[in-house]
């Protein structure tokens, strides 16, 4: 049995995106900018998808943009937020994805701005008290902080983050890869300036992405050589991945709550099998049901022999998940998520993420595998 179990770096294509994107390739070739028949065929489909994706998320659909995937629209709005705003300092937590804290870090290499990282707890929680005071004494910020961590799962309470930085008139923007599609984001009330997508974490293709821009904020292209995307993003767009992330994005919405129930039923049955058939098993992050994404369990396992082989020995029993440890010496890398919540760097780690398409077969054959490698290596 071969079982895919790291949904939270990419997912399967669903076969209704597979159909509504063959018949765009088979019939509408035509370059969008073009002002001919065909042109305009292929524009008015990628029209269509913007007011499908707008429509689900309670916005103007002069207010999104596609790109090549999130960490185009990260780069995007982190960049172009803080250099278009002149913003000299900038906010965000030592657990975001590299997309988030290497082009902040970059910015700030480059003299552009100061970074304060906000502190969180050792389940990877934002210390909110900490925030506001990062805000209080300092210049008008941006304030880059995901909505729940790819690697942990835990839950970040965005309404609240909005809430603080409205009221410090700072920028907020959202990563929002892992919870797009998983999660109703309502942004008629939620008060973000940035927010992305990245349609191949919910059964979408990979390549494809969207930014959305608060009305109220102004900022220019990242990328330029064309006046594609309102002039927003030159670049030919990626006519049929935009009308399969439109396609994702509506199943999903149509299917959320019925596929919250399933999968984090996965989630729940994997942790308490773990628990009872693994000894010295657990978990980094938060695990509860209203504080972690359902998609995601993060186990750590105990100090073994070999454990630098835990996952190969994994994929050798047909298991396929992701995984790292926290850094043992300043020589190691590890995972900086890991590092971030001061996780124990002789326990290995992985991250096992669940899609609608997993059952409870094949977390019991995971479970067992599972027991027998960390029976060889204990």
């Amino acid at each position: 049995m071969r079982v895919y179990l790291d949904n939270a770096a990419t997912t399967p294509v669903d076969k209704e995106v597979l159909k509504e994107m063959y018949q765009v390739m088979e019939t509408q070739y035509g370059n969008p900018s073009s002002i001919h028949a065909h042109g305009r065929e292929a524009r008015t489909i990628i029209e269509k998808a913007r007011k499908t994706v707008s429509g689900l998320l309670h916005a103007s659909p002069a207010e999104f943009f596609f790109t090549s995937g999130g960490t185009e629209a990260d780069n995007m709005a982190i960049r172009c937020g803080i250099v278009d705003h002149q913003i000299k300092h900038a906010i965000t937590s030592r657990i975001e994805h590299h997309a988030v804290v290497h082009t902040l870090e970059a910015l700030e290499k480059s003299g552009l701005i100061k970074l304060s990282f906000v502190n969180v707890d050792c389940n990877g929680n934002v210390d909110m008290q900490h925030l506001e005071e990062l805000l209080k004494t300092n210049e008008r910020s941006f304030v880059s902080l995901m909505h729940a961590n790819n690697e942990l799962g835990t839950l970040t309470n965005i309404e609240v983050v909005g809430t603080i930085c409205e009221q410090y008139n700072a920028i907020f923007h959202c990563d929002t890869v892992q919870t797009m599609g998983h999660y109703p984001h309502d942004l008629s009330k939620l008060k973000v300036h940035f927010l992305v997508c990245a349609a191949h974490k919910l059964h979408g293709p990979k390549g494809v992405g969207f930014l959305y821009i608060n009305h109220n904020i102004k900022i220019k292209p990242l990328i330029f050589g064309g006046a594609q995307e309102r002039n927003m993003r030159g670049g030919t767009e990626n006519v049929y991945g935009i009308v399969g992330l439109a396609k994702a994005l509506e199943m999903a919405y149509e299917h959320m709550e019925e596929h919250q129930h399933y999968i984090q039923g996965l989630k729940t049955y994997m942790k308490a099998q773990l628990e009872a058939n693994v000894p010295g098993i657990a978990f980094n992050g938060e695990t509860d049901a209203d504080k972690s994404l359902y998609t995601v369990l993060n186990v750590s396992f105990p100090e073994m022999e070999m454990a630098e082989m835990l996952l190969f020995s994994l994929d050798i029993a047909g298991i396929s998940a992701s995984g790292g440890s926290a850094c043992s010496s300043g020589t190691d890398i590890g995972s900086h998520v890991l590092n971030g919540i001061k996780a124990n760097p002789n326990r290995p780690a992985v991250r096992f993420s669940f899609s609608k398409y997993n059952t409870k077969e094949e977390i019991d054959y995971a479970v067992e595998k599972i027991k027998e490698i960390c029976l060889v290596k204990a």
